[in-house]
């Protein structure tokens, strides 16, 4: 029997169970919008890095936006997973009709801030709302529509970037972006699977669709394009082929990723998983610090 919601334990609690239903863990992923700053070789203009990191910021509204609402239509759900049933309207720290108060209020700041970025951009951000809300509402319990819809998410946010700055939108940046994203979206999914075993289907229906080497298939495409469109992009559609540097980077965390999903049956989330990894960590410090020292070497050079 799902026990029933604590409610808040105080002021204080209240307004920390707001804050953790902003799900700041979550805000790394609009990182996607900073790639266009760097692979367009504008990362030494300080005007366009004042709209990245705006878009940034604006972005990280919208998508908290989502994610309360995601929380509200869920909390039922929630209360029957192990882990999720902490979070702050599932538990009943926050009360529903605050939760959609501050949703509110957080989405005007998002628009607010994207306005200020640009019209286009705020259409951007808009889109990637909508998208964000026909995965909550309809699609994530549809069968691989719930993982693409995931992954265009991400898509809307490396698109963003370049809108942002007005710089054209690279389909190589898109293709990549793409594969990662639904490389950890089915890893999300085999994670959620390894986790809850027998009791998958209780807690989110449409694990119930997925079976462990219907995953593992889907997770071997994903990883052979997510690494071939990355590889060809450093040699065909990169500013200088020597990003080619970058390739074992990504090719260990990959790896790395797939061996915490399968070995020890991390992966339900991918941000906490990436977040307490220290070798994961490393190689993510790594491989910024080989790319900004390679796109850094050639503009000198050029």
């Amino acid at each position: 029997m799902t026990p029933a919601p604590a409610g808040p334990q105080g002021p204080a609690d209240l307004l920390l169970a707001a804050a953790q239903a902003l799900r700041p863990k979550q805000w790394p992923k609009n990182v996607f919008v900073l790639a266009a700053i760097f692979f367009s070789m504008n990362f030494d203009r300080p005007d366009m890095w004042v709209k990245t990191l705006a878009g940034v910021a604006a972005f990280c509204c919208l998508s908290s936006a989502g994610y309360i609402w995601n929380d509200a239509r869920d909390a039922d759900a929630d209360r029957k997973h192990p882990s999720k049933r902490k979070r702050p309207i599932a538990s009943g720290r926050l009360p529903l009709g605050l939760a959609y108060a501050e949703m509110a209020a957080i989405f005007l700041i998002g628009c607010g801030i994207a306005w200020w970025v640009g019209p286009s951009f705020l259409l951007v951000g808009l889109l990637y709302f909508a998208t964000t809300m026909s995965y909550s509402t309809v699609f994530k319990n549809v069968v691989i529509l719930d993982i693409m819809f995931l992954s265009a998410g991400f898509l809307w946010r490396a698109a963003a970037g370049a809108v942002a700055i007005d710089v054209a939108i690279s389909p190589w940046l898109l293709m990549c972006t793409a594969f990662l994203a639904l490389f950890l979206g089915f890893n999300k999914r085999r994670g959620e699977l390894l986790l809850m075993k027998d009791d998958a289907s209780t807690t989110r229906k449409i694990l119930a669709e997925y079976s462990p080497q219907l995953v593992v298939e889907f997770q071997a495409i994903t990883t052979s394009g997510t690494i071939i469109s990355y590889a060809l992009y450093t040699v065909l559609g990169s500013p200088t082929p020597w990003l080619l540097l970058t390739l074992p980077f990504v090719l260990y965390g990959i790896f790395r990723y797939i061996y915490l999903v399968s070995a020890r049956a991390e992966g339900g989330a991918p941000e906490e998983t990436l977040y307490k990894d220290p070798p994961i960590l490393i190689n993510g410090v790594l491989y910024g610090l080989t790319v900004v020292g390679v796109l850094v070497a050639f503009a000198r050079g050029a």
